[in-house]
């Protein structure tokens, strides 16, 4: 896939600056949820942009270096755990994503958003923009924002909390519901980083 179609098509429309948008963190039952903004330079080649779930670990940590180095401009913002469980998932990814926006040292023209979601029940991403399904396998911006939010989140869960909680032994699964983590929350309970709203279901088969 040429991944320049969808900034192409906004240049040709006048919007000077395109930024695109991306957050991960959605899913997991413990720490924040990020958004990363990023502008590139027209047509910059980096070789091996891809959407960050194609990618491994240290294909992505390799690319973040690439991308920071590179981008005219670059923001990184999180959500944390319990402004999710104030607000739910989806207003907490929206806003992860305007603090990301309303971050960067320049305004863009347009922001290029990843997936079919622009608001929750309270919260709306503000700047001008276009979503679009599949984003960061279609768009270079928006895959450079997705290996920014994802290595920056993982970073945080692998050192931070890693080491404020090292009972879950978040390094090996980022927070996410895998059994080892299941296992932890059995033994230990959940800790302040755990999203209280996502536990509802691992409450529930309590004895």
């Amino acid at each position: 896939m040429e991944l320049w179609t969808y900034e192409r098509e906004q240049w040709a429309a006048g919007y000077e600056t395109v930024c695109g948008v991306d957050e991960a963190g959605a899913g997991p039952l413990a720490g924040p949820v990020y958004a990363a903004a990023v502008i590139l330079p027209r047509e910059i080649e980096i070789p091996g942009l891809d959407d960050s779930k194609k990618l491994t670990e240290k294909k992505r940590e390799a690319l973040y270096g690439l991308i920071t180095a590179q981008a005219v401009a670059y923001s990184v913002a999180r959500v944390e755990a319990e402004e999710i469980d104030e607000m739910d998932i989806l207003n907490a990814r929206m806003l992860a994503m305007n603090r990301a926006i309303e971050g960067l040292s320049q305004t863009p023209d347009l922001c290029l958003i990843d997936g079919n979601r622009d608001h929750g029940s309270s919260v709306a991403i503000t700047a001008p923009h276009r979503c679009i399904v599949g984003g960061d396998g279609k768009s270079a911006s928006i895959a450079a924002a997705s290996i920014l939010a994802k290595v920056s989140r993982d970073r945080y869960v692998s050192a931070e909390l890693e080491a404020q909680y090292p009972q879950y032994q978040f390094a090996k699964h980022k927070g996410y519901g895998t059994k080892l983590h299941y296992a932890m929350l059995d033994q230990y309970g959940p800790c302040p980083a755990h999203r209280r709203t996502f536990l509802k279901k691992w409450e529930a088969r309590k004895p």
